[in-house]
């Protein structure tokens, strides 16, 4: 491959990037004398280039691979450098295997060989939603320069770096040129949904792809120390090409924490704006303008970085503005994973070392929170670099529709909230009793590396069972589901038979803070809230009126206390006082004909 017609090509050469033979231009390269210069210092990584050039050249920054061209070429990448290595890790629902690349500057060509270097590992997870391929071509370029340029390697550190090329791979399959429609390129790309038409960015939690138990499998063998996921942004515009959104910092809580919020958020916008690619946070704004400020996503487990942060591991979601050519947001894309492998290698010790005190951290956490809501009465203050936003008639409905006036740019003070506080913290017991009946959820577990016990013969234990009180359940679909909500669940204590082969879980192990999110009910994206216990919400047995009349009246007879509080409802509520059904199902479900199973949560707590 030519260079690229040097009069087409932009150069950065901030801080210690490489020269960017790769992307089309949109600076004016002055004099004779600088374009000599330049040529030359490109020269290195444009040989590189000539090897194993990408689509992404080829068409100067307006397209991006298919599958199969991607594949093709990985593989060759594989082949030509020792330090690139391309591995099958586990099914997916497309048919097509999820396919894993090493990057090791030492050569370690599998997972447990970098997991005995002690290297830090940067996971990237790209082509989540495949018409957002940014990611895919920006990692090819990356590794490309690792696997052929020593110097770069040298630049980069001592981290190894595990890319998913194509995580949806039958949303890559499933290619076509419309349906980003506020999008500006690559001219063809992928679908959103995957081969079931999952979203497969809120699946970590329930786990319904292939794709995303091959995930929680290699995200446990990796333990990466910081995992990145690449995206394009919708929502308002504004001048930024490149929006961060980590997982939310008091939300990760402990030392990790900590550490993102004061060591390595500020680091990467700081190295970002030297690079010439200024960031900001995550533009969370819908249906209006920035102006006022915005609140910061939170990221419950469903996503990706949430998911991370059960696994005491920090995530991070990049979102390039879609707004934006292609190439721009390649470049920036370029530039971020660029400086997130540098940060994994500066700071890998360290962040190695606040895992593990993470997960004490945790383990001495004798409550843990179910929720965590906005805080807005604190707030930092972002120099926000926007568009000036406006209500103007539409012409498709007359009536008004927010514009944004790209000529009149503006750098103004905004409000950004992103401190959350914890509510309704839950006691972690000594042990879960999972029965092994729901073998849906023990195989999720069993997924997510939970260690279990089977009980070895029948028994009875003392422990904490709930009952739900009350839920509520969104009336459309989300993700194959009908998700509850506003759950509260009343635990009471009950002896409780355990059978031979029923499953102990302790919480004394790594996924302690995983255990609490999954199978407290109450929690937002817990097994209960995706519908994995909806069989005991529904009542299997009743009573015909004409038969249990007389049955009732027994039972009021022998209860006197049951008869007082029936008649003093009565008196408080007309309706029921109506209603002869609902006053004879109200005493069937004190009587002992009610069925134990209804509203029983069938997990169990042993304080």
């Amino acid at each position: 491959m030519q260079v690229a017609g040097i009069q087409n090509i932009s150069i950065s050469l901030a801080v210690s990037a490489p020269p960017i033979a790769f992307f089309p231009a949109t600076a004016y390269l002055g004099s004779m004398l600088r374009f000599f210069f330049i040529l030359l210092l490109m020269l290195p990584f444009s040989l590189q280039a000539q090897k194993l050039p990408t689509r992404f050249e080829h068409s100067e920054g307006t397209q991006t691979p298919t599958y199969a061209e991607a594949m093709d070429w990985w593989r060759a990448l594989d082949k030509a450098s020792d330090k690139i290595s391309m591995h099958a890790a586990g099914p997916t629902d497309s048919g097509e295997p999820l396919h894993l690349v090493l990057y090791s500057p030492g050569g370690e060509s599998s997972i447990g060989n970098i997991r005995k270097s002690g290297k830090p590992v940067l996971l990237i997870n790209n082509a989540i939603h495949p018409g957002e391929p940014d990611g895919l071509d920006a990692s090819m370029l990356l590794l490309r320069e690792l696997a052929f340029n020593a110097q770069f390697r040298k630049e980069v550190g001592d981290v190894a770096i595990a890319v998913i090329p194509f995580y949806n791979i039958g949303g890559a399959l499933n290619r076509n040129t419309h349906s980003r429609a506020n999008q500006q390129g690559p001219e063809a790309y992928g679908f959103r949904g995957n081969a079931r038409n999952l979203d497969l960015n809120r699946d970590f939690i329930k786990l319904d792809s292939r794709n995303a138990r091959s995930f929680a499998e290699l995200f446990l063998m990796l333990k990466p120390q910081l995992y990145v996921e690449t995206h394009v942004s919708n929502g308002a515009d504004y001048q930024y090409t490149m929006t961060l959104l980590p997982t939310q910092h008091n939300k990760l809580s402990g030392p990790l924490g900590a550490y993102l919020r004061q060591e390595l958020e500020p680091k990467l916008y700081q190295q970002m704006e030297q690079l010439g690619s200024p960031m900001t946070p995550y533009v969370n704004v819908w249906g209006t303008v920035p102006d006022n400020g915005w609140v910061s996503f939170i990221d419950n487990p469903r996503y990706s970085s949430g998911f991370a942060a059960l696994h005491n591991t920090i995530g991070m979601m990049t979102e390039t503005h879609m707004l934006k050519p292609y190439d721009v947001r390649v470049k920036a894309t370029y530039q971020f994973l660029l400086i997130a492998a540098k940060a994994t290698a500066r700071d890998g010790k360290k962040l190695q070392r606040l895992q593990q005190e993470q997960q004490g951290f945790f383990s001495r956490q004798t409550s843990i929170p179910l929720h965590w809501v906005s805080d807005t009465s604190q707030h930092t203050t972002l120099n926000f670099q926007g568009y000036e936003g406006s209500m103007q008639i539409s012409e498709v409905s007359g009536l008004p529709r927010l514009h944004y006036d790209r000529t009149r740019p503006f750098e103004k003070p905004v409000k950004y909230y992103d401190t959350y506080r914890p509510e309704q913290p839950v006691q972690v017991p000594q042990f879960y009793v999972v029965p092994q009946g729901w073998w849906p959820v023990v195989e999720r577990l069993k997924a997510n590396g939970v260690a279990m016990k089977a009980v070895e013969e029948d028994t009875l234990v003392e422990a904490e069972v709930y009952r739900i009180a009350d839920f509520k359940t969104y009336e459309r679909p989300f993700e194959g589901h009908y998700l509850h909500h506003s759950i509260k669940a009343v635990p009471k204590k009950q002896q409780v038979k355990l059978r031979k082969g029923d499953f102990m879980v302790s919480t004394s192990q790594a996924a302690r803070r995983f255990l609490v999110e999954v199978l407290e009910p109450a929690a937002p994206d817990s097994y209960f809230a995706w519908n994995f216990f909806d069989t005991i919400l529904q009542q299997k047995e009743g009573f015909s009126d004409y038969v249990f009349e007389d049955v009732a009246a027994q039972l009021l007879r022998e209860k006197p206390a049951w008869r007082k509080e029936l008649e003093e409802l009565k008196k408080q509520d007309n309706a029921f006082a109506q209603d002869a059904g609902a006053q004879l199902d109200w005493v069937y479900k004190r009587s002992p004909y009610y069925e134990e199973a209804h509203l029983r949560y069938p997990i169990y707590r042993i304080p």
